[in-house]
C-alpha cells in the first residue's frame, strides 16, 4: 500500500472512530470528546484491531483542529471580555504555574524524586487543555460566563508559558543567567512584534472583509476567513509561541469587526469535523496499559492535576477577589491536562528528565483527567447552586421572593431571547422568576428587582424555589438541546399541568424536547420561514384571509411530517 492511500485509509479509520464515539457519547449523555477520545483509543497502535500507521501525520491535521477552534472561540471573544479577567490571567496564571511545580517537588520528594523531576512533572500537569476547555465551556453556554472568561485567559497565559518551559526544562541541569535572559529576550520580541501584528490587524482586516463581503461571494469570504486564521497562526509559530495563540488573536481581531458572526457560522462545521480529528489522535497516542503498569505514579500525577490544581486554581481565583462559587467554578474547569503537556513531556523525555514510566503515565492521566473533569463539570454547579441559592434568596426582600408568587412564569434562561421574554412581560406587568447560571445577569436582575436564582435549570430543588408547583407558564430558552431536554423533564417530574414553552434550532430537536414534555416547541428556522411567507404574499397583494390558510396549511403540513419522522 503506497503512503498516500495508507494516509487515506487512516484518515478513514479517525472518521468512522469518531462518529462511532461520539453516538456512544452521546446516548450516554456524555460529552462528544470523550467519545473521541475512545474511538481514537480503539483505532491505535496499543489495541487490537483496525490500527492507524501514520500517527505522525495525522497530528499535523489534529493541529488545524486547534487552530480553527481557537480562531472560532477568538470570534466570540472581545477584547473587552479579556480586559475584565487581565490581572488574574497576567499574574495569576504565572502564580499557579510555580504552585503547582512547588506542590509536585514537595510531593516527589517524600516519593524519592529527583529535583529535577519535580520541576518537569509539576511544569507538565500545570497546564491545562485549552481545547478541552473550550469545548466543554461551548458545549454548556458557559464561554461567556464569569469563571469561563477567567479560565480562558488563564490558560492563553499558559500557552504563553508553555513557550518558556520548552526552553528551561531542557536546561535543568544548566540554569544560568544568560539563558534566562535569553528566554525573556526572546519572548519579550515576540510579544511586541504581536503587538504590532494586531495593530495593523485591527486597521486591515475590518476594511478588507468588508470589501470580500461586497462581492457575496460565499466560498471567497470563507477562503478570505481562513487565510487570516492560518496566518496568523503561521507568524505566532515563527515567533516561537502557539498555534492556538495565534489563531484565538485573528479571530478577536475579526471579532470586533461586523463580519464576526458570518466568519463564525461559515467556519462552524469546518471547525468540528477537525476538533473530531483531534481528539480521536490524542486518543490514539494513548497506551491503556499505562492505566495498570504503574498505578501508584498513575495515582499520583492524577492527585496533582485534579485535587492539587483544583486547591491552587481555586485559591488563585480567590485571591483576585472572584466570588468563592466563581473560584471554586475556576478551579474545577482547570482539573485536566491536553495537548500541551504532551508537547512538555516530550521535550522533558528527549532531555532525560523523565523515564517511559512518567511519559505513559501522562497520556494515561489526561484520559483519566479529561473524564473526571466533564464529570465535574457537570456536578459541581449542582452542589454550587444550592449554597448561592441560599445566599441569594436571604438577599432577596420578601415583596421579590419567589415563594411569594403565584400564577407566574418561570423563564429559564434569561440570554438575548429570554431577555426580550422578560421585556415583553415587564410591558404587560406579567409577574415572573428567573432562574440563570450567570451570577452577573442575576445580580443585574436584583437590582432591578425581578424575582432570579442562580443555578441550573434542570435542578428540582432550585425549580421548586422558582415556584414550579404554582406557575403558569414555564419557558425554556437555553440554546443547548440536552440541557433544554434535562430542564423540561425536570419541571414536567414537579409540575404535570403547566405549559412549558421551549425552542429547538433543528427538528430533532424538537422532537426531544416534546417526548420530554413541552408543550410547544418553537424552531426560530421555521418562524422565519412563516414570517417570510407571509411578508411576501403581502408585497404580491394576497388577500390576508388566503394568506391565513395557507399558512395553517403550512404549519399543519410541518407538523405531520415531524410526526411521521417520530
Amino acid at each position: 500500500m503506497t503512503a498516500d492511500s495508507t494516509i487515506y485509509r487512516d484518515l478513514a479509520y479517525v472518521f468512522v472512530a469518531a462518529v462511532l464515539g461520539g453516538f456512544l457519547a452521546r446516548k450516554l449523555r456524555q460529552p462528544l470528546i470523550l467519545g473521541y477520545v475512545l474511538g481514537g483509543i480503539l483505532i491505535g497502535p496499543f489495541t487490537p484491531g483496525p490500527t492507524v500507521s501514520e500517527i505522525r501525520v495525522l497530528e499535523l491535521f489534529a493541529e488545524i483542529g486547534v487552530i480553527l477552534l481557537m480562531y472560532s472561540i477568538g470570534l466570540e471573544f472581545s477584547f473587552r471580555d479579556l480586559l475584565r479577567v487581565k490581572w488574574v490571567a497576567l499574574v495569576g496564571g504565572p502564580l499557579g504555574i510555580l504552585v503547582s511545580i512547588g506542590l509536585s517537588m514537595t510531593v516527589g520528594s517524600r516519593l524519592g524524586w529527583t529535583t529535577s523531576l519535580g520541576i518537569a512533572v509539576g511544569a507538565i500537569v500545570s497546564v491545562a487543555s485549552t481545547m478541552v476547555l473550550s469545548r466543554f465551556l461551548i458545549d454548556r453556554g458557559e464561554l461567556h460566563s464569569p469563571h469561563g472568561r477567567v479560565m480562558i485567559g488563564i490558560t492563553l497565559v499558559e500557552d504563553l508559558a508553555v513557550v518558556m518551559l520548552t526552553v528551561l526544562l531542557p536546561a535543568l541541569g544548566s540554569l544560568t543567567g544568560s539563558r534566562f535572559f535569553g528566554v525573556g529576550l526572546a519572548l519579550g520580541k515576540s510579544l511586541l512584534i504581536l503587538t504590532l501584528l494586531a495593530f495593523i490587524a485591527s486597521k486591515i482586516v475590518p476594511r478588507l472583509m468588508a470589501q470580500v463581503a461586497r462581492t457575496r461571494n460565499q466560498e471567497l469570504y470563507l477562503l478570505v476567513a481562513l487565510a487570516l486564521g492560518f496566518a496568523t497562526a503561521a507568524v505566532t509559530q515563527a515567533l516561537g509561541l502557539s498555534l492556538a495563540l495565534g489563531a484565538f488573536l485573528a479571530g478577536m481581531v475579526i471579532s470586533e469587526s461586523p463580519f464576526a458572526h458570518q466568519t463564525f457560522a461559515q467556519l462552524l462545521p469546518l471547525r468540528d469535523a477537525f476538533v473530531a480529528l483531534f481528539f480521536v489522535t490524542i486518543g490514539a497516542l494513548i497506551n491503556p496499559r499505562a492505566l495498570i503498569s504503574a498505578p501508584l505514579l498513575l495515582g499520583v500525577i492524577v492527585a496533582l492535576i485534579v485535587v492539587g490544581k483544583f486547591v491552587i486554581w481555586t485559591l488563585v481565583a480567590r485571591l483576585f477577589r472572584y466570588p468563592i462559587w466563581t473560584a471554586v467554578l475556576v478551579g474545577v474547569g482547570l482539573t485536566q491536562i491536553g495537548e500541551f503537556s504532551y508537547i512538555l513531556v516530550q521535550v522533558a523525555r528527549k532531555s532525560g528528565l523523565v523515564g517511559n514510566d512518567v511519559y505513559n503515565a501522562v497520556l494515561a492521566a489526561s484520559l483519566l483527567t479529561i473524564i473526571l473533569n466533564a464529570l465535574l463539570m457537570r456536578m459541581v454547579p449542582a452542589w454550587v447552586g444550592p449554597h448561592r441559592l441560599i445566599q441569594q434568596t436571604r438577599a432577596l426582600t420578601p415583596a421579590h421572593e419567589p415563594k411569594s408568587l403565584n400564577d407566574h412564569v418561570v423563564v429559564c434562561g434569561f440570554g438575548r431571547v429570554g431577555g426580550a421574554l422578560g421585556a415583553a412581560l415587564d410591558a404587560f406587568e406579567v409577574p415572573y422568576v428567573v432562574i440563570e447560571i450567570d451570577p452577573d445577569i442575576v445580580d443585574a436582575l436584583r437590582e432591578r428587582g425581578i424575582p432570579s436564582l442562580f443555578g441550573d435549570s434542570v435542578h428540582a430543588n432550585i425549580l421548586k424555589e422558582a415556584g414550579i408547583e404554582r406557575c403558569r407558564l414555564v419557558v425554556v430558552t437555553l440554546p443547548e438541546t440536552d440541557w433544554a431536554v434535562l430542564a423540561v423533564r425536570s419541571v414536567r417530574g414537579l409540575n404535570a399541568e403547566v405549559s412549558i414553552l421551549a425552542r429547538a434550532h433543528r427538528p430533532q430537536g424538537r422532537e426531544e424536547l416534546l417526548k420530554a414534555g413541552a408543550t410547544e416547541v418553537i424552531q426560530p428556522e421555521f418562524e422565519a420561514s412563516v414570517s417570510l411567507i407571509q411578508h411576501s404574499l403581502d408585497r404580491l397583494d394576497v388577500p390576508l384571509q388566503s394568506t391565513l390558510t395557507y399558512l395553517e396549511s403550512f404549519r399543519e403540513g410541518m407538523e405531520t411530517t415531524d410526526d411521521r419522522k417520530r
